[in-house]
């Protein structure tokens, strides 16, 4: 089955509606958030882990449930509530080898800076290779996922776009990963580690994300890469 021809005529422009997707506007990185900010008062206020969860839990199902009433997408609030059950796994996970209530609460974050540091190597490595994730973006849409590599304009601007994207990444994984090693060592209180991963978790989520989007949406406004789908793009680069 042929696929349908995308709606847009440039790269920037296709670029800019699959961001604006993949971010989920203003409320879907809020409901991101607040189950992190619900978890981290309840723990600091009760030091009682399984409520802290549980709290964080209910405020990601109230955000579904609200979703579900607007007939609106789940995604977001889905992702929320995957993020949580990882983030419980690794508390129990904790829990089993023996680690006390303060570990148990800082492994709550582990999940968190195993996918910021793993996704920051995994997008560098695809624009050192040459196959920027975000040409990949652009080949789900024209429907083959692919052929952007044969015109090196659109790599080039892939390759930039990629860099930026992975830059949230890379600092929430280059802050937040001192901190959490601190407050395992014992060299910072738990108490003073989870309140400040708590907090540069969500202030170092969508805020750095629009910074990102924002450098984004800047070269993107600076350019007009035509989208051309691959039989009409030579070998060499240029256009058949």
């Amino acid at each position: 089955m042929t696929p349908a021809p995308p709606t847009t005529d440039t790269v920037e422009a296709l670029v800019r509606r699959q961001l604006g997707q993949a971010l989920g506007g203003r409320r879907g990185m809020i409901e991101t958030a607040v189950p992190t900010l619900t978890f981290t008062v309840v723990w600091l206020a009760t030091r009682h882990l399984e409520l802290a969860l549980g709290a964080s839990v209910a405020v990601a199902v109230v955000e579904l449930l609200a979703r579900i009433v607007q007939r609106q997408t789940l995604r977001f609030c889905v992702n929320a509530l995957v993020g949580i059950a990882i983030g419980w796994f690794f508390v129990h996970l904790a829990a089993s080898r023996g680690g006390s209530a303060d570990d148990q609460a800082l492994a709550y974050f582990v999940p968190g800076l195993l996918y910021n540091t793993g996704y920051a190597v995994l997008m560098a490595v695809t624009c050192l290779t040459g196959w920027p994730l975000v040409g990949f973006m652009i080949g789900s849409v024209t429907g083959d996922p692919t052929a952007w590599h044969a015109d090196r304009q659109v790599v080039r601007l892939c390759t930039r776009l990629t860099w930026l994207l992975l830059l949230p990444c890379a600092v929430r994984a280059a802050v937040q990963g001192p901190v959490w090693l601190a407050g395992h060592s014992g060299s910072l209180s738990a108490d003073t580690a989870v309140a400040a991963l708590g907090v540069l978790k969500i202030a170092m989520g969508w805020p750095l994300q629009l910074a990102a989007l924002a450098g984004m949406s800047w070269i993107l406004g600076r350019n007009h890469t035509p989208l051309q789908p691959r039989e009409q793009v030579s070998p060499s680069g240029g256009q058949g």
